[in-house]
């Protein structure tokens, strides 16, 4: 895969010379994000438009807000994804994860399978279990409650990361407690912090084409305060590159913005590329297209990073939506993480993903060094637990078997030679 470099690229050309090279409009931009002044919703949509010289002038722009805000440490989290059932009515057009309970395929975990899981993944140096599943038409009024308190017996130090906001929606509904209520109930039994899926588009006109069941963009945002207000800190996402746009990006990652501004409760904000070849929307949808240009995702970390600046430190690359390729494209390009080792993955799978189910703490070093970073684990809350500047992580077998023989990482052999003396 080679990736798209914009007119006049040059990693070593002068920020001086990219913003007089950039276009008089996108340079004013700049320079006031520069300057350390808000970039205004408006402003951010006119830099998801740029293109060429200002493409060049806006990464590394953001590239060097990147660095005065978190430095060059480039962090990453060991964690294990844990899908407890793939059993959801709610037809969500852009996933194909969702079955229904009497399909061959369906899965619903017991309580001791993902305690095994989980314990597993502390015994591979995991500090991390980050805990989704669909919406099971049965699922128990105090499912979620005994989950947690199943985790937590079995391995007390594992920081639990768990259920989106309409997870929380339907156990709200499933107990009928009031939902500061609930959220309490779930912070004492466990659970440490929440995952800010769920988002997609806060827009209410895209919302309602990707899905007519699914909690409103007012529903997610009130769920998100309410977490927030008890002390469950969650992330922030979007998923972008199907039948959204520049207007929607912008709007999105203000609204995030203000709700931070409010809170303080985001301990990141992670971009989500559409995965489309397994889905309805991109199979029904007339304006669906197959997930975002390497370019829009350029743009998406590197505008977020800005829009962001002072409120939201940590951008994360998704190497399972993106690939290790472009994530590690993307540390130069406003991001400072590459999220979690996840030794399993399931619901990008489903959809398409090919880009499998783990990176080891090895490989994640490999590809941090590459970008000329400073490799860190990290845990969720963005504490620090190891420096990886002169020594390497353990090199573990991935715990799932790949099924390609390809190397993930063999793009770092592909680099240009003053890239790759970084590593």
């Amino acid at each position: 895969m080679v990736l798209p470099r914009p007119t006049g690229f040059d990693p070593l050309l002068p920020l001086e010379a990219r913003l007089s090279a950039a276009s008089p409009a996108i340079a004013r931009i700049l320079e006031a994000a520069l300057s350390g002044h808000e970039i205004g919703r408006d402003d951010g949509e006119a830099l998801f438009h740029a293109e060429g010289s200002d493409l060049a002038a806006l990464l590394r722009v953001a590239d060097a807000v990147r660095r005065r805000q978190v430095g060059d440490k480039a962090t990453f989290v060991v964690v294990r994804n844990i899908n407890f059932t793939n059993v959801c009515y709610m037809a969500c057009q852009f996933c194909n994860f969702g079955v229904r309970k009497d399909a061959a395929n369906a899965e619903w975990l017991s309580f001791d399978e993902i305690a095994d899981r989980a314990e597993e993944a502390w015994r591979r140096g995991a500090t991390e279990v980050c805990i989704q599943g669909g919406l099971h038409p049965d699922l128990p009024a105090d499912y979620y409650l005994g989950l947690l308190e199943a985790v937590k017996r079995r391995v007390p130090g594992l920081h639990v990361h768990a259920f989106s906001p309409f997870e929380i929606w339907y156990g709200v509904r499933k107990s009928r407690l009031p939902l500061a209520d609930y959220l309490l109930r779930l912070k004492d039994a466990g659970l440490g912090s929440m995952p800010g899926t769920a988002a997609e588009i806060l827009d209410t006109e895209i919302r309602l084409q990707l899905t007519r069941n699914k909690l409103s963009a007012e529903e997610w945002e009130t769920i998100i305060r309410a977490a927030h207000r008890v002390g469950i800190r969650s992330t922030a996402t979007i998923m972008y590159g199907h039948i959204d746009g520049p207007a929607h990006w912008a709007a999105h990652i203000d609204r995030i913005r203000a709700i931070q501004k409010d809170t303080g409760g985001f301990t990141e904000f992670i971009p989500l590329g559409f995965i489309h070849e397994q889905t309805r929307l991109y199979r029904d949808h007339p304006d669906a297209r197959p997930g975002p240009t390497a370019a829009e995702s350029l743009k998406m970390h590197a505008v977020a990073r800005l829009m962001l600046a002072g409120h939201i430190d940590n951008i994360q690359a998704s190497w399972v939506k993106l690939g290790p390729e472009m994530a590690h494209a993307m540390l130069a390009s406003g991001a400072n993480d590459l999220g979690g080792t996840l030794m399993n993955e399931s619901i990008s799978r489903a959809a398409g993903a090919r880009h499998g189910q783990e990176i080891t703490s090895a490989e994640m070093v490999r590809i941090i060094r590459a970008a000329g970073r400073i490799p860190l684990q990290r845990n969720t809350l963005y504490g620090a637990i190891e420096d990886f500047s002169d020594h390497d992580p353990p090199d573990v077998a991935p715990l799932v078997q790949r099924h390609s023989e390809a190397d993930p990482l063999d793009f770092l052999d592909r680099l240009p030679a003053h890239v790759q003396a970084a590593e």
